[in-house]
């Protein structure tokens, strides 16, 4: 049974993440902490290894691998299906909007792939190795540490219509976000914690654009943002003559930093995208004072963070005889 540990508080983090296993039903009590134990005992200490050397040539493969996680987990469960490319039998959800020229790190879990296949030949999955680089990435950036179920096995199908549909987009609104976290059994709590990941990593100009100068249709800013930070995006992100895929830090005090200082920057009314700024800002939204928890205290947001990712990676495994362990992240077995 899988249970996670935060550093701090672990008690209680140990009992929210049992709680949360022993809510999703048969197939998640089959993840375990200790399931590569005896098959491949070195799987995170070789993680660990290719993603820092990953890091020393990209600064920004942190928040990538972190973010691929969580494009995995949203269609149809943690299956590994956002790696899979075109074939004769898959339309890839690499080319999906949210994914399309914005997701990315895939070369990087080739490389750990290759790495795992070399040390345990056929063992570990491509579901878990984007379970494990998400943990060790938030790490390595100062972020919290827990102890990631695992088991999961890689699906052979892919889903773009879901990831069309089913990703939180940087535009949605509350309501919407809530819908699409619910649809994988988050809450509120959730919502915001795993949103705080965008404490770290960047973001293009054309998913801000519309909030400095035409929101919601208006011909206006957002008048949630903040006009000094209005200023620095306008300057990055220009009306006319900008290059839309320009990037900029999603955090901008402390941008390659796991900590909290995404949500005193919501706070302020800094928050880059529309669907960070709608956690503080939304008038009589739930998620307002959980900010202000997470931005009052990191142990909070720690805690928190720890024991949703946990709960998003148990979304829908598949376990035991289900899927396969591919050989080759980008195809499905025999293809």
């Amino acid at each position: 049974m899988a249970c996670g540990v935060y550093r701090v508080g672990a008690r209680a983090v140990v009992l929210l993440a049992v709680a949360v296993v022993l809510g999703l039903g048969g197939e998640a009590q089959q993840l375990s902490e200790g399931f590569y134990d005896g098959s491949c005992p070195g799987v995170h200490r070789v993680v660990r290894r290719v993603l820092k050397a990953a890091h020393q040539a990209d600064p920004r493969i942190y928040a990538s691998l972190t973010r691929l996680h969580f494009h995995d987990c949203f269609v149809q469960g943690c299956d590994g299906s956002i790696l899979l490319d075109n074939s004769s039998s898959i339309v890839s959800e690499k080319y999906a909007k949210p994914n399309n020229n914005s997701a990315r790190g895939y070369p990087v879990v080739d490389d750990v792939k290759a790495a795992l296949e070399k040390a345990c030949p056929g063992v570990v999955s491509c579901a878990d190795i984007l379970a494990i680089a998400a943990k060790v990435s938030v790490e390595l950036s100062g972020g919290p540490r827990w102890r990631v179920p695992l088991g999961r096995r890689d699906g052979t199908t892919a889903n773009i219509t879901g990831a069309n549909n089913l990703l939180p987009s940087p535009r949605n609104n509350l309501t919407i976000l809530q819908r699409k976290f619910a649809a994988v059994g988050l809450d509120d709590t959730d919502l915001v914690a795993l949103s705080g990941a965008h404490t770290f990593g960047r973001a293009q100009c054309q998913f801000v654009t519309d909030r400095l100068y035409n929101f919601s249709k208006t011909g206006k800013p957002d008048p949630t943002l903040d006009g000094g930070y209005r200023g620095l995006l306008a300057a990055s992100c220009p009306r006319r003559g900008g290059n839309k895929t320009a990037l900029n830090d999603l955090d901008p005090t402390t941008p390659d930093t796991f900590d909290k200082n995404y949500f005193t920057n919501l706070e302020a009314n800094r928050g880059f995208l529309r669907s960070d700024q709608e956690l503080f800002s939304t008038p009589g939204a739930p998620t307002a004072a959980i900010v202000d928890r997470f931005a009052s205290s990191e142990k909070a947001f720690f805690r928190s963070f720890a024991a949703s990712m946990i709960k998003m990676g148990n979304a829908k495994p598949l376990t035991g005889g289900q899927g396969e362990v591919r050989k080759n992240c980008r195809k499905v077995n025999g293809s």
